[in-house]
């Protein structure tokens, strides 16, 4: 007599089938939440990465608490927007990427392509030399083999996505969860003047025009494409909806998760530039690289918070890694619909990541050049998501309100308008001649 074969459920299937009970009203609170957590903890890694280090530190070694109120505004703008994708995908069922295929004209969706794989190198090389960096501080190694290992590594954890959707989303948790306790540890360390900090994360200021760039920098840099588009890759099949009762819910579930993943991202960008004002504004406003930052921090306040320093790049690098080359899966395929082996498309979006530090070019340079091309690029997905989320036929009943609409509009505008500001910036345009 044969027996039954019971199949062993994957941690995907368990999430699904937890979401299900949750969806039904059998499961409340905090377990009832829990299924649905993950895609905006990956999103949310874009607005951790290093580029954003590299600013941070900048912003308040240079002015203190002063700009702690751009981060707000910042993270304020990434939660509507990411809201937006992580909509698109619950209620459609398609990416932001197939829908523009499905909706814009064939020459518009191959310039649409185009753009968005140059992002997506873009986006790769901030993360890897990031990562590479940290691995170089802590090993002792040249930046090449650095780089090298960071490939392997992050290809070994991409390869886990063949076990479903849940592996990768509960390791970048992991990630995520080192550079909130490494902020968190650095906090401690060095405690910030907490009335400062309260006082200017809430009321605008700024002075002078090195101030205003790097407010512009801080926002115009913050807001990924990348994660545009991922996130609403990320929604449609991994929680199952048959009617709009569930998918309402589902996104009630989804906000929430926005809320929590980029709030946690906006503190700790927050604590980054409470660091930089504890330990360097006052003697060393000049520290404006991450090596200068972490050679600084190690006589400053000793080993461990220059560990903590690194561990979060480290971690910030690998994981926004993994999520920049999900995005390039994302957006060849579902642009275009053609599908090429993972270790094809790992080595087409870390390819300008080797060239530029087989060149020697320095590590915050390279940053830089990544977020002016980002910055040309960003439009792209931005202005794509409001015009699909507000058409009644894309969206049916879950159209953008006049509200959300004429929030997410101006969110869009000033993003734009700074990015150009950065762009201008970068290329040496002097402020006094672009507000004249």
């Amino acid at each position: 007599m044969s027996e039954t074969v019971i199949p062993r459920l994957t941690a995907s299937d368990r999430t699904q089938y937890a979401a299900g009970e949750a969806l039904a009203g059998r499961r409340r609170g905090v377990r009832a939440f829990l299924p649905f957590v993950g895609p905006a903890v990956v999103a949310s890694i874009a607005y951790m990465d290093p580029g954003n280090f590299a600013t941070n530190i900048q912003a308040g070694a240079g002015f203190g608490y002063m700009l702690l109120w751009v981060v707000v505004v910042a993270n304020l703008i990434a939660m509507l927007l990411q809201s937006l994708s992580a909509k698109l995908g619950i209620v459609t069922g398609c990416s932001l990427a197939q829908l523009c295929r499905a909706h814009f004209p064939g020459p518009v969706v191959v310039m649409m392509w185009l753009a968005s794989e140059v992002a997506a190198m873009a986006t790769d090389l901030a993360e890897t030399v990031g990562a590479a960096v940290a691995l170089s501080l802590l090993l002792g190694l040249p930046m090449l083999p650095c780089l090298i290992l960071v490939f392997v590594v992050t290809y070994g954890l991409l390869t886990l996505q063949s076990r479903g959707f849940r592996p990768l989303e509960l390791i970048i948790t992991g990630f995520v969860g080192i550079i909130c306790l490494s902020y968190l540890l650095e906090l401690i360390i060095a405690p910030p003047d907490w009335k400062a900090f309260a006082y200017h994360a809430v009321v605008p200021q700024l002075d002078g025009p090195d101030s205003i760039t790097l407010a512009v920098g801080i926002i115009g840099a913050t807001v990924m494409p990348h994660a545009i588009y991922l996130h609403s890759a990320l929604m449609p099949h991994r929680i199952p909806t048959r009617t709009d009762a569930e998918r309402h819910r589902v996104l009630r579930f989804s906000n929430r998760e926005v809320l929590v993943a980029l709030g946690l991202a906006g503190l700790v960008n927050m604590a980054m530039v409470a660091m930089a004002a504890t330990m360097f504004h006052a003697g060393h406003a000049d520290v404006g690289e991450i090596e200068t930052a972490y050679h600084t921090l190690l006589p400053l306040m000793g080993v461990g918070a220059a560990g903590a320093f690194m561990a979060a790049l480290l971690a910030s690098g690998l994981s926004s890694s993994i999520v920049g080359t999900m995005a390039g899966q994302s957006i060849m395929q579902d642009f275009v619909g053609f599908r090429i082996p993972l270790w094809v498309r790992r080595l087409v979006t870390m390819a300008p990541a080797l060239v530029v530090v087989a060149l020697g070019v320095n590590a915050t340079t390279a940053l830089v050049m990544s977020q002016v091309v980002l910055s040309l690029v960003l439009p792209v997905p931005m202005i794509a998501l409001l015009m699909l989320t507000r058409r009644p036929e894309v969206m049916r009943g879950f159209a953008n309100t006049r509200l959300t609409q004429a929030a997410a509009l101006g969110a869009t505008v000033l993003v734009l308008a700074l990015n150009v500001i950065l762009l201008l910036q970068t290329l040496g345009v002097p402020l006094n001649l672009i507000g004249a």
